[in-house]
């Protein structure tokens, strides 16, 4: 009975092992990844959805889409400068300070935008602003995904 169950252990550590040896050192796990795209998904299509279904203007639709395109450009603009800095890939200081710029304008003109907005009630803001910062996260999260998977690959 004892040597059956050293060879269920066995087995079960040559799967654990097997399983283990598909993933690069370095590259986020399935669920991690599949977690970050779906955050990124659920942001930005609950945000559309609810620009959408908003009554404001068309004008007032348009800046919103705009912010939420300048700020996921921007987020992973920066993302990327950042960890190009630690990974010692040079970086020029104005592209940097460029980035920072975007990403606090980004969120800026969200904050104003909302801040200012007499037709939307509370809790449309509260929806808009938790959207647009879970897909500011999310798109960050999934570009730092991309370039670890790179990189791992290219190790080999």
């Amino acid at each position: 009975m004892s040597n059956e169950h050293e060879v269920l252990l066995d087995k079960g550590k040559q799967n654990d092992t097997k399983m283990k040896a598909e993933r690069k050192e370095g590259e986020p796990t399935p669920a991690f990844n599949g977690a970050s795209w779906a955050a990124l998904l659920v942001g930005v299509t609950a945000y559309l959805i609810g620009l959408y279904n908003a009554t404001m203007q068309l004008n007032e639709k348009g800046y919103y889409f705009a912010v939420l395109v300048f700020g996921l450009y921007s987020a992973v603009s920066l993302q990327k400068a950042v960890r190009d800095k630690d990974e010692g890939i040079p970086v020029t200081n104005i592209y940097y300070g460029i980035s920072w710029f975007a990403l606090i304008v980004s969120i800026s003109l969200m904050a104003i935008g909302l801040f200012n907005a007499g037709s939307i009630i509370l809790s449309e803001k509260g929806f808009y602003a938790m959207a647009f910062v879970l897909s500011l996260f999310a798109a960050i999260t999934v570009q730092k995904n991309i370039r670890d998977t790179q990189r791992a690959r290219e190790k080999d």
